[in-house]
């Protein structure tokens, strides 16, 4: 009897303590993860235990991007981006840039900063994890002509010469040293150096000086130079063998 009347009080002061016990989240919000079952026991001792993953407010998300560091210093906040997730491959998602954070990372050997964009998810098509590829708008060019940059770096292949040997012999073992170029001498300093850049007029190929202003790695925007929309630029050649 005694035990059955011990177990009996254990049971009632289980059931008080259950009828007090309240467990409720500090925020509304969506559950992502469950670490508990229903029916199992939670003791708390110093460390409060985790029972629930939440999201506060999935219509309003960050997105975080690692900025290279070639590139960081051009990203400003407030600035407008866009981004594409594989989920959504013909979709495109505004953003606009809240925070760039001073920490570097080392993704892959590559020096990156991470930076905050803000994203507007009323619609709930995006999801908490997504790979995300951003496009930052640090500046913006109307009107622009624009030139491909493989027609900055090519140079027409020179045709073979021969040598003539003014040196003798004296002049074969030493070594000659090059003569300066006129773009090398034109590259002073302070001086804004003008590209040259090859188009096709009555099918032969023009020199023609240019100035370039900004470039996205891919097309250069033209300043200045004699050359119009609809131009041919050459970007490389081809030999034919007879």
């Amino acid at each position: 009897r005694g035990l059955v009347a011990q177990a009996r009080a254990t049971l009632d002061a289980n059931q008080t303590d259950l009828t007090k016990d309240v467990i409720r989240s500090p925020i509304n919000g969506v559950v992502l993860k469950r670490w508990v079952e229903v029916g199992q026991t939670i003791a708390a001792s110093f460390q409060a235990p985790v029972l629930f993953t939440l999201a506060e407010d999935l219509t309003h998300m960050d997105l975080h991007v690692n900025v290279d560091e070639a590139d960081v210093g051009e990203v400003r906040t407030g600035q407008q981006a866009t981004f594409t997730v594989d989920a959504y491959p013909e979709r495109t998602f505004p953003a606009s840039v809240t925070q760039i954070r001073f920490a570097s990372q080392a993704v892959e050997g590559v020096i990156t900063y991470e930076t905050i964009l803000k994203v507007d998810n009323s619609d709930l098509a995006l999801r908490p994890g997504m790979t995300a590829t951003a496009e930052i708008t640090v500046k913006k060019i109307g009107d622009a002509l624009l030139i491909p940059n493989t027609a900055l770096r090519f140079t027409p292949p020179r045709p073979e010469q021969k040598v003539q040997d003014k040196g003798g012999l004296i002049g074969s073992i030493l070594p000659r040293f090059p003569h300066p170029t006129q773009q090398a001498a034109d590259e002073k300093p302070g001086k804004k150096v003008a590209r040259r850049v090859w188009v096709l007029r009555d099918g032969e190929p023009v020199s023609v000086s240019v100035n370039i202003g900004a470039t996205d790695g891919i097309m250069a925007a033209l300043q200045s130079g004699e050359i119009k929309a609809g131009d041919a630029v050459v970007i490389d050649t081809i030999s034919r063998k007879p």
